[in-house]
């Protein structure tokens, strides 16, 4: 019976840890990039009661294993591309397929990470991320500079007042990972690489077509509400089940405790 408590208090446990990825998805339903989150599991160790046998007397092929619940074994997050909305905002640029923007975060040696391309100009004449962060790769814009326009190969061009000649401020520098889901989050939609993840692999436009950079575009969230809730409602029955399972076991202690002789 008190196998029973533990092991039904380890599935509400690991089904709140699923409802809280499931609400950090939904709260993020709306921020440009975001990547959707999914709990993995895997049960507990087992209490070997009786172990199967076979020998030249005996053949017992199975035995008495009960399982001791469940844990929560990692958070994956899925790096599928959301959907492109269109903004009609020449700085901002949705990126499809594994690649990631680079950005200069102060504090930080190597640079950060980020599939958030709503860029802006600062006062400085810096491409810069929402936080003001300098993105890698482009120059500041020379002064008067009018027209700022970011191409399909991440190329910064923009005109000088007097003059019709376009001129290039460099081009956005994006990166790849083997290994994505290894990237260490860090909030504001900033990513730094680690061990698990793999070096950077920078982006070269001319040759590597897994990439595809969309001006005047933005990168959706991947998540989807439906699924969410779809999922957020399995998750809160399973919870009810398990607590419900706490709820006979300690009804059975309660009849085994009022046994008389």
């Amino acid at each position: 019976m008190i196998r029973a408590l533990y092991t039904a208090s380890t599935g509400m446990a690991g089904q709140q840890m699923a409802i809280d990825t499931l609400a950090h998805n939904l709260a993020n339903v709306n921020t440009t990039g975001f990547k959707q989150q999914r709990v993995e599991f895997q049960d507990l160790l087992y209490q070997n009661i009786k172990k199967p046998v076979a020998n030249q007397t005996t053949n017992q092929p199975t035995g008495i294993q009960v399982g001791m619940g469940v844990m929560p074994a990692a958070i994956n997050t899925l790096y599928t591309d959301g959907s492109l909305q269109d903004t009609g905002n020449p700085l901002d640029v949705a990126i499809s397929g594994p690649g990631f923007f680079k950005v200069e975060v102060p504090g930080y040696d190597e640079p950060l990470y980020t599939r958030d391309g709503s860029f802006k100009i600062d006062a400085a004449g810096q491409l810069v991320t929402s936080q003001g962060y300098r993105v890698v790769g482009v120059d500041a814009l020379e002064e008067g500079a009018y027209d700022p326009a970011i191409d399909t190969s991440g190329k910064l061009t923009y005109k000088i007042a007097g003059s019709e000649d376009i001129q290039e401020a460099g081009q956005i520098e994006v990166a790849s990972f083997m290994n994505p889901a290894g990237l260490e989050k860090l909030g504001n939609n900033l990513l730094l690489a680690s061990a698990n993840s793999g070096d950077p692999v920078d982006w070269d436009p001319e040759n590597d077509h897994s990439i595809i950079l969309t001006p005047n575009y933005l990168e959706m969230s991947s998540v989807s509400v439906v699924e969410e809730m779809v999922k957020l409602i399995s998750a809160q029955r399973a919870y009810e089940f398990n607590s419900k399972v706490i709820t006979s076991a300690d009804e059975m202690l309660r009849t085994a405790t009022n046994l008389r002789s």
